[in-house]
C-alpha cells in the first residue's frame, strides 16, 4: 500500500477477512468473546515472524483503539493480541512498544466504528489525517532510530495504517512495514475495476528484483 503516495509500505495479514475469520474477528472486538483471543493471537503471531524475517530487534507498534471504542469495549484488541502474543514467548528477540496516541483534534481517530465504515480511500485518509502522534520524550526515545512494525486487527483501505507510519517515522522510527490480522478489500473495490497484467516466464525476474527493491528502501 501506499504510504504518502511515494513510499511502499509492505503489508502481511494473517487472513482475508471473510467468512469465520470475520465472524471471529467481529466476536472478539464487539461482542466481548475474550476467550476467541488464543486462536487470534497465534494467526497474528505467525503474520509477524512472517513480516520480520530474519531480521531482530524489531519493534512492534500496535494501532491505538479510539478513545470511544475503548470505552465500549474495556479494551484495545491488538494490544491485547500481543499481550497474549508475549506471554506465549512468540516474539523472538522483537519488543512491543504502545506508543502511538490518539490526537485531541475534534473527530479523529474514530475509525471504522464511528463514520468511517462504507467510506472510500480518499475519504478515511482525510480523516485520519493528523490523528496520532508519538508524545516527546520517553515514548519517542523507545522507537528512535529503530526499525518498527506496525501491528493492527483489520486493513481495509490501509489509510489507518498509513497514518499511524506517519506518526512513527515523525518520531524518528524506521518504518519496515505493517502486520494485521486480517485484510478486507476496500469499499471501492467494487466500483473500480481491478486489473492484473499478465506476465511472462522472462518477465518475473524482473518483477521481483522490483518487489524486493521496495521491501529493502520502505
Amino acid at each position: 500500500m501506499d504510504m504518502d503516495g511515494s513510499t511502499i509500505l509492505p503489508v502481511v495479514a494473517a487472513g482475508v477477512y471473510r467468512e469465520e475469520l470475520a465472524q471471529a474477528v467481529l466476536s472478539f472486538k464487539r461482542h466481548g468473546q475474550r476467550q476467541l483471543a488464543t486462536v487470534l493471537a497465534k494467526g497474528l503471531g505467525r503474520a509477524i515472524h512472517a513480516a520480520a524475517g530474519d531480521a531482530n530487534g524489531l519493534c512492534l507498534v500496535p494501532v491505538p483503539s479510539s478513545n470511544k471504542a475503548f470505552r465500549k469495549r474495556g479494551f484495545s484488541p491488538v494490544h491485547l493480541l500481543l499481550g497474549s502474543i508475549r506471554r506465549r514467548n512468540m516474539l523472538r528477540g522483537m519488543s512491543v512498544h504502545g506508543v502511538l496516541r490518539k490526537s485531541s483534534r475534534r473527530g479523529s481517530g474514530e475509525r471504522l466504528s464511528s463514520g468511517q465504515k462504507g467510506l472510500g480511500r480518499g475519504a478515511r485518509a482525510r480523516r485520519v489525517r493528523d490523528s496520532m502522534r508519538v508524545p516527546p520524550g520517553r515514548h519517542t526515545a523507545a522507537i528512535r532510530g529503530r526499525p518498527c512494525i506496525i501491528v493492527d486487527d483489520v486493513l481495509t483501505t490501509g489509510a489507518t495504517l498509513a497514518e499511524a507510519a506517519r506518526a512513527v517515522h515523525l518520531a524518528g522510527g524506521i518504518v519496515r512495514g505493517a502486520v494485521v490480522l486480517a485484510a478486507t478489500r476496500p469499499p471501492d473495490a467494487s466500483v473500480l475495476p481491478v486489473v492484473y497484467p499478465r506476465v511472462r516466464p522472462d518477465e518475473v525476474s524482473t518483477y521481483k528484483k522490483i518487489s524486493d527493491e521496495r521491501m529493502n528502501n520502505p
